[in-house]
């Protein structure tokens, strides 16, 4: 089952069961793809449904910080729970310690030595932990790896 139809089928299932907080959240996420559906002149396969997720949850978590930092628990609670929801059609998230040992091998592959081969390191270990892992923290192990 692709991850559209499975959305469609939670969708359902969150209106049946009155769910509004998963239903909105996920109306929301089939209009994000949607919107990059008509962008791109075609339907998404399941990678590129996976990387408007991953866009949606950093959204959510830039949200979530500046919520706290504003003291406003309320939006910051919705926030955690939509991150919570979108998460649960992401695949199983790595490690740190197999994140850091995935650096470790891209490093060796690429021959970095110092924090000036960051963008190839970056550019090299993105595509192989697509969806898999956060940005930010492959980026904070690569940097700690190479210093």
């Amino acid at each position: 089952m692709s991850l559209l139809e499975q959305l469609d089928q939670d969708m359902k299932s969150a209106l049946k069961n009155k769910e509004k907080t998963k239903l909105s959240t996920i109306r929301m996420l089939r209009a994000s793809i949607k919107k990059v559906e008509i962008d791109k002149k075609r339907p998404l396969n399941d990678d590129e449904v996976l990387e408007v997720i991953g866009r949606e949850i950093k959204q959510r978590r830039d949200s979530l910080s500046e919520y706290e930092k504003a003291g406003r628990e309320d939006l910051a609670q919705k926030e955690r729970e939509e991150i919570e929801i979108l998460e649960t059609y992401l695949p199983e998230q790595l490690s740190e310690e197999e994140l850091r040992s995935l650096v470790r091998q891209v490093i060796q592959e690429v021959g970095a030595s110092s924090k000036a081969d960051m963008g190839k390191v970056m550019g090299a270990i993105m595509p192989k932990v697509k969806g898999r892992a956060d940005g930010r923290l492959v980026n904070r192990l690569v940097q700690e790896t190479l210093s």
